[in-house]
């Protein structure tokens, strides 16, 4: 084990947010059970919202090591439920927020937020998965334990439909038998989302204007990652009692919507969070996505790209230009 390796910190400098790359020692870290050799982790927008000056405060509290995903190998464990050798995943519970993330060699967390590493998967898979399908995993449960949606019948709407999350949540449902539309502002990526299973799209921008309250019922369910007028919209074109789930805010985290889908087509509007799921909830996703995610999707949507780059790439996130799911090496 090396005496010191590189981490990604976000640090006060002026009066702003920068990050950096530094050098930290094991005795850096936090003194927490576990101590954990991190193989790869992931970039997700919130990666980018933290690395490119801390935009919405994601990083509480400064210095932190940023990344909000890891998998890897238990070095240590001060824990009954861990011990050497014992491959690992984790997703949120506060990394890069209030708690030193996943852009770096090695990190000590708290035990309890560790799941085994599903045999199903690689630690390299575990992070094309990451946080973004992860939350799409959750995602297809809660429309699933609503029970408007079925499969082969109607249309389940994906927004963010080329992104992480959209991405995933397209297999997934596609796998599942429901017939999926994605929303995507960039023609482009019709083949490769058709290649994951879309059967039908729609230009991002006609859910980017003025807000109807009441539309014509379209879906039978959705996946939203975006937020905004995009989530107003999506949730006035719901069917009588069909559900949306929403977990992201890539367009804002306003909602300028009303209460009348709600009161008037029982529509449903399903918050989805990932960061704090209780564990019963992530089995069950982790689950899900080993029993029903194509492993060509998974390769299909996958890069891989060194620590290196995290800088440059965070901006290409926040301006979607990021296709499907980045895993980071973190030894690079």
């Amino acid at each position: 084990m090396s005496d010191t390796f590189t981490a990604l910190v976000i640090e006060e400098h002026e009066g702003k947010a920068r990050s950096v790359f530094r050098q930290l020692r094991l005795a850096d870290l936090p003194d927490d059970d576990v101590l954990v050799e991190v193989q790869y982790s992931a970039l997700n927008y919130k990666d980018g919202l933290a690395l490119s000056g801390n935009r919405n405060k994601v990083a509480r509290s400064l210095p932190m090591v940023a990344g909000v995903d890891l998998a890897g190998t238990v070095i240590e464990s001060r824990s009954p439920l861990w011990k050497a050798g014992d491959p690992v995943v984790l997703n949120g519970f506060g990394l890069s927020e209030t708690h030193w993330g996943s852009f770096t060699r090695y990190q000590r967390v708290k035990a309890e937020w560790l799941l085994r590493l599903p045999d199903a998967f690689t630690p390299l898979q575990a992070m094309a998965i990451g946080t973004a399908g992860y939350t799409a995993a959750l995602c297809v449960d809660v429309l699933e334990r609503w029970g408007h949606a079925q499969p082969g019948r109607g249309q389940v709407l994906v927004t963010g439909a080329a992104g992480g999350v959209g991405s995933v949540a397209i297999s997934l449902l596609a796998k599942c038998g429901y017939h999926v539309t994605a929303s995507t502002g960039r023609p482009e990526t019709h083949d490769y989302l058709r290649g994951l299973g879309a059967s039908a799209f729609i230009d991002r921008a006609t859910l980017q204007g003025p807000v109807r309250p009441l539309q014509r019922e379209t879906w039978a369910g959705a996946v939203d990652s975006v937020g905004s007028t995009t989530l107003a919209n999506v949730l006035a074109q719901m069917e009588y009692g069909a559900g949306a789930a929403a977990c992201g805010l890539a367009s804002g985290m306003d909602l300028p919507a009303t209460v009348l889908p709600h009161i008037l087509r029982s529509v449903a509007l399903l918050g989805v969070d990932s960061v704090m799921a209780p564990m019963p909830a992530r089995h069950a996703a982790w689950q899900r996505l080993a029993r029903d995610l194509d492993p060509a999707h998974l390769e299909a949507i996958t890069t891989v790209e060194p620590m290196s780059r995290l800088p440059e790439l965070a901006g290409a996130i926040l301006a979607g230009q990021v296709r499907g799911r980045v895993v980071i090496d973190v030894t690079r």
